[in-house]
């Protein structure tokens, strides 16, 4: 009945179109006085985003510039689906239609690729922060079980690209500064021509943050070069440099909350506070990679991809002092057939993935902010791969898609040093997961879809063993099957775009998260979730003239009804409670102007419901409301151009926690963001 009630709304959701898409175009396609389409790369169809059998959220160069220049986290909130959460600057965390239930930092379950290059490493953990502002040009967020052809991961996959090849010959340079100290410079050469160019990048970021042990520090340096080495090949580089310092105040309970939000986590007893810990990460990462692409004949093409990594970690914190060494490897290639008649087109890929790591932890205890006596020494290697294969049939107004992979994945650890020895080799093999899907155009502008999809996702690393805390080499894999209907398209001579999608998604072995006095994390598997949502999005062309002033409305919202099916922990039986970190209802809008003398505005709202913070069901953390806007003039001439930029964050000047600590001991699970805060900046770009 619950699931009917839940059809019964969408499809009535789909036909009022009440909620709906932020397609985010560029001002050149507006310009035409229509919403164009827009080409995805989800699951490697390069279709139009109206024919993929999939809830695919596009984030573009405009949609990322639409607000400080400093982070991807306002763009990425707009897109419904998605939630990004800050610690502190520099501390990220997403969820895809809650998957951050298992991730009290960082990036996990959700599988991710830089230029083809895979950016998750074999530990299942993605450094996103090691990628600044100025890395990313687009991103596209599959939502949803991406198995079939990404590997494992429930939560979704998200496919980020540079986007060196749209780059114009020249010279830019641009620096934003802002509240709290806030800086971010960056400097970007562009060499060579249509045949062969190399982009280096280098960007500069430092903050003092809002709140006390709270600082950033992150230089990046890159370099892409892509060469067409005739007409049937093309080869690609890339280099990536990153050292990153941030601090980490730690989470508050309410009262400290309340009374002063921009404190740092106080010493306790004999437990001491961040500041006396200096509790902070120094995280240095080196990525290289290859991709080789070959059109074999006019049918088949092969794409393959290498890459090499190396992260260096040192994190002192309330507990202990933990320094982690992890080099990896790996590839990823993919043989793709081709053919299309009058009525009819087959697009089949197959292909294999494999990662390798041999990582080493030491954890140490942390005196005066230095390591001291030694706790542990770890030896970890990682090895993880799959072969995968997808179909897509299109006949007439009807496209098939089929999809699989089977996965293995092995774990070897190993602990030395002052603790007793402990030897573990924990695989998890030959783990299959489907996709099938079928879209229907009712139009060339309208078309729904219905899939279903099978996922998993095995422990991280640092779940099974996270520094310092209990290990846990019984934790299970977390697996999940996820029905979807969705519908999208254009109206209204295609002013209007829309994006309506409904789910339901049972996940098994459910991994949460918990908390211990000192900070400490460890995991548990925790039964079973129901998992049923409704997103929806909608961007409108209010204006278009003769010349070329635009403007534009958006709107995107999603409804969840998360809850524990079945979790049961010792007394306590959660069974029924809603799952703690998700938002029952998120709202975002927005208005976007353009006029042809260079002037523009962007004005954002967004709205968050009341978050459970805990399993019981027992905290929350307040809804809240925000508003921001950013103006400014941009214009191009003969062989360079500008653009001077202003504006400000959380209009009303809200105090909110975001990126709270799910199931924080002692009801430690607020970390404040930002009040009212305000940015400025300006970009200049040579072209020659």
């Amino acid at each position: 009945m619950m699931l009917r009630s839940y059809l019964l709304l969408f499809f009535s959701t789909c036909f009022s179109i009440s909620l709906l898409s932020q397609q985010i175009q560029t001002r050149d396609t507006i310009k035409s006085g229509k919403i164009g389409e827009v080409t995805v790369r989800a699951y490697g169809q390069n279709r139009k985003l109206t024919d993929i059998p999939a809830a695919v959220n596009l984030i573009d160069q405009e949609s990322l510039t639409r607000y400080n220049n400093t982070s991807i986290l306002n763009a990425v909130n707009t897109t419904a689906g998605v939630r990004m959460e800050e610690r502190s600057p520099g501390s990220y965390r997403l969820s895809i239609r809650g998957s951050s239930l298992r991730s009290p930092f960082g990036v996990r379950n959700v599988k991710t690729y830089f230029n083809d290059i895979p950016f998750t490493d074999p530990g299942g953990t993605t450094y996103l922060n090691q990628l600044g502002f100025y890395n990313i040009s687009s991103l596209e967020i599959i939502k949803g079980p991406g198995s079939s052809l990404y590997g494992a991961g429930t939560g979704g996959v998200m496919l980020i690209e540079s986007n060196a090849l749209s780059k114009r010959r020249g010279v830019a340079i641009s620096h934003t500064g802002g509240s709290y100290g806030t800086n971010n410079s960056n400097i970007n050469i562009v060499t060579g021509n249509d045949t062969f160019k190399n982009v280096i990048n280098y960007q500069h970021q430092s903050s003092d943050g809002y709140r006390e042990q709270s600082a950033l520090m992150r230089d990046i340096v890159s370099w892409e070069a892509i060469g067409r080495l005739s007409e049937t090949d093309e080869l690609s580089a890339n280099l990536l440099y990153g050292d990153l310092f941030y601090q980490t105040p730690g989470a508050l309970t309410l009262n400290e909350y309340q009374q002063n939000p921009k404190a740092s986590r106080p010493t306790i007893g004999t437990t001491p506070g961040s500041v006396a810990a200096n509790a902070s990460i120094y995280q240095k990462m080196f990525l290289g990679g290859i991709t080789y692409k070959k059109s074999i004949n006019e049918n088949w093409r092969n794409i393959t991809t290498l890459y090499g990594a190396f992260t260096k970690l040192d994190n002192p914190a309330i507990r202990n002092y933990a320094r982690t060494l992890s080099p990896n490897f790996g590839g990823r290639t993919l043989f793709e057939y081709n053919k299309t008649s009058v009525n009819s087109s087959i697009n089949w890929q197959t292909g294999i993935e494999y990662q390798q790591a041999y990582s080493t932890v030491k954890t140490y205890s942390n005196k005066n902010s230095n390591p001291d006596t030694l706790q542990s020494d770890d030896e970890i290697n990682l090895y993880t791969g799959f072969v995968f294969t997808q179909l897509s049939y299109q006949i007439n107004n009807w496209i098939f898609t089929g999809g699989i992979s089977i996965n293995r994945s092995k774990n070897d650890f190993t602990r030395l040093g002052n603790a007793p020895f402990t030897n573990y080799s924990i695989r998890f093999n030959n783990i299959v997961a489907p996709r099938i899907a079928v879209l229907r155009k009712i139009n060339n502008d309208v078309s729904a879809y219905a899939s279903y999809s099978k996922g998993f996702s095995p422990p991280t690393i640092e779940e099974i063993f996270p520094t310092g805390s209990l290990l846990n080499p019984g934790l299970a894999a977390e697996k999940g099957s996820n029905y979807e209907l969705g519908i999208k398209g254009l109206l209204f001579n295609k002013r209007l775009s829309f994006d309506i999608s409904g789910f339901y998604f049972g996940l098994n072995n459910s991994i949460v998260q918990r908390r211990d006095a000192a900070g400490g994390d460890y995991y548990t598997n925790a039964g079973s979730t129901q998992q049923k949502g409704i997103e929806s999005q909608l961007r409108y062309l209010v204006l278009k003239d003769k010349a070329y002033n635009t403007a534009s409305l958006w709107l995107s919202h999603t409804l969840y009804d998360f809850s524990y099916k079945d979790f049961k922990q010792l007394e306590n039986d959660y069974s029924g409670n809603t799952l703690p970190g998700a938002p029952k209802n998120t709202v975002s809008a927005g208005f976007d102007l353009q006029t042809s003398v260079g002037l523009y505005a962007n004005i954002t709202y967004q709205y968050t419901d009341a978050i459970p913070l805990n399993d019981a069901n027992s905290a929350f953390a307040s809804s809240y409301n925000l508003l921001g806007t950013r103006i400014g003039f941009k214009k191009s001439f003969d062989k360079y151009s500008i653009e001077l930029f202003a504006g400000a964050d959380n209009i009303f000047n809200v105090n909110y926690s975001l990126g709270n600590d799910i199931n924080g001991f002692g009801g430690r699970y607020y970390n404040a963001a930002p009040t009212r805060n305000y940015f400025g900046g300006v970009v200049i770009n040579f072209n020659y």
